[in-house]
């Protein structure tokens, strides 16, 4: 081979050579580039990372909000709304000196205990919470559903409100297995507006004691338990709080039937517990309280509803302050206490109810009531309410 031919092919190797080197250099730069380039494309594999659950899902919010705690609040309380060492057992006993350094600490005045029953099992809530503690604890007394069959269901029901005012009770409780579990002999449910109910809520008015009454549930139990149910989670957790399917009558069936019942008692006065069971539409709630002047409410456990909704749940309790009371439904410690009040008396934003998320994955905000709304739902309405009372030597005397 000519030398000439020799020096082109070197000289060519050696310029393909730097070219391999020129386009490895572009290709690392590249890849940089791409590597630190902001994209606006989804991840093609997001969804299989998808895989936290929902029970462990614990984002801290960057929400910079201002927090104004309340040690206590600005009006003594009355609580209508609890079951703090009960005769059902419904909460874990507490000894009773510290429900009232609870109390203390937090300006609860009183708490009513709702559910009492009857007979001995009553007598002992009254000795452990009621006598030792004057002016601080209230019991309310019960029906015994396990005599509904009875022929003389209603005169027996009367006998027993009786005794049971006499040994100190102030009220009757319905729970919520009226219209969805109590059943008679031949398995029909019986319906709130049963004719056998009405001696009892007839003689509740002529001795001037409140029927707390708690019919159907949260609007979410009544529909499927699945991913557009809102309470998803608590529902999961227990599921026979579930009332969805035929087995089940409607929500708006049952109450329709409560609302018969306080307009056949107008002398009776019914407390509509859990914000008359309906706080996801305070259009119904405002309506039926228009309708029925001897009805009053409160918002036992019903904090997380009423708080994510501040302004419209705001307009309701100034329009309706006069019959809205202080309840909790829960147990009782000084931070749920102060976890209400904050609710009540700030402007704060964004934070979590009581027992979140337990009820749904939202935050709540205050109203910030003014100071005249705030004393009469803290106490004032409670105190009419109870003032009512006609006392017990009325008890067991037939009406004239």
């Amino acid at each position: 081979m000519p030398r000439k031919w020799s020096v082109r092919i070197v000289l060519l190797l050696v310029a393909y050579i730097q070219m391999l080197g020129q386009n490895s250099s572009q290709d690392q730069s590249s890849k940089q580039t791409n590597q630190g380039q902001i994209g606006y494309q989804s991840a093609p594999d997001a969804d299989q990372k998808k895989t936290l659950l929902l029970k462990d899902f614990e984002p801290t919010s960057m929400l910079h909000a201002t927090a104004h705690p309340v040690p206590k609040a600005k009006f003594y309380v009355i609580d209508v709304h609890n079951h703090v060492n009960d005769a059902a057992g419904i909460d874990e006993h507490m000894p009773p000196e510290r429900v009232v350094e609870v109390m203390n600490n937090t300006n609860v005045k009183t708490i009513v205990i709702l559910t009492g029953m009857w007979g001995d099992r009553l007598q002992h809530v009254i000795d452990e919470m009621v006598k030792p503690y004057p002016g601080r604890f209230i019991v309310f007394s019960q029906i015994d559903w396990s005599k509904i069959d009875d022929p003389n269901f209603s005169q027996e029901m009367v006998a027993q409100l009786d005794d049971a005012v006499a040994r100190g009770a102030r009220g009757l409780k319905i729970l919520k297995d009226l219209g969805l579990g109590v059943r008679d002999k031949t398995g029909a449910l019986i319906k709130v507006d049963d004719p056998r109910l009405d001696p009892i809520f007839e003689e509740c008015g002529r001795l001037g004691i409140p029927v707390s009454l708690h019919v159907t549930d949260p609007e979410a139990f009544f529909h499927p338990i699945d991913n557009k149910n809102e309470r998803y989670e608590e529902l999961t957790e227990h599921p026979d709080w579930s009332f969805y399917g035929p087995q089940f009558p409607s929500k708006e069936s049952i109450l329709a039937a409560r609302d018969r019942v306080f307009a056949k008692h107008p002398h009776t006065t019914f407390v509509a517990l859990h914000v008359a069971n309906w706080p996801e539409n305070l259009d119904y709630v405002s309506s039926m309280l228009d309708k029925y002047p001897n009805v009053m409410t409160e918002f036992g456990a019903r904090e997380a509803e009423l708080g994510r909704q501040p302004r419209r749940a705001g307009e309701f309790f100034l329009k309706y302050q006069d019959r809205i009371m202080f309840g909790t439904d829960n147990e009782v410690t000084e931070e749920m206490y102060r976890n209400h009040f904050r609710w009540l008396e700030t402007g704060d934003e964004y934070f979590e109810y009581w027992g979140y998320p337990g009820q749904g994955r939202w935050k709540i905000y205050g109203m910030e009531l003014p100071d005249s709304v705030l004393e009469k739902i803290y106490h004032l309405n409670a105190e009419r309410l109870f003032g009512q009372f006609k006392g017990k030597s009325l008890a067991g005397k037939e009406a004239k």
